[in-house]
């Protein structure tokens, strides 16, 4: 067994919207893809509800269709990142620079899927 398949990882959500779906597809399910320059930011979240709430809340209205989707990054990796409330106690979420997106996308393990949608 290699390292990454011992390591630790951690499981995070990501709400997103039909147009970033495509290019998550394109990438064989394997990677997020870069920010637009009006996003500097990429933001996973750290729970489903939060995750449901944004892509049935925001994503449905904004382009019709909203999808959650989970994935798992290396615990170690993630530990440079502090987890950020951004509103309730459960509303919680990791900011990652756009700048280290593609570092992030190196430590992800196995695919991202899709497991919810709300239309």
């Amino acid at each position: 067994m290699t390292a990454a398949n011992t390591a630790r990882t951690t499981t995070l959500w990501r709400p997103t919207g039909p147009e970033e779906l495509e290019l998550v597809r394109a990438s064989g399910w394997r990677a997020w893809p870069p920010r637009l320059p009006e996003q500097p930011i990429f933001y996973p979240v750290l729970n489903e509800d939060y995750a449901i709430r944004i892509a049935r809340d925001w994503n449905v209205p904004h382009s019709g269709v909203g999808y959650v989707t989970r994935f798992e990054v290396e615990s170690d990796f993630l530990s440079r990142y502090p987890v950020r409330q951004a509103g309730g106690e459960t509303i919680l979420e990791l900011w990652v620079p756009a700048e280290e997106l593609d570092e992030f996308n190196a430590h992800l393990v196995g695919t991202i899927g899709v497991v919810r949608e709300f239309r």
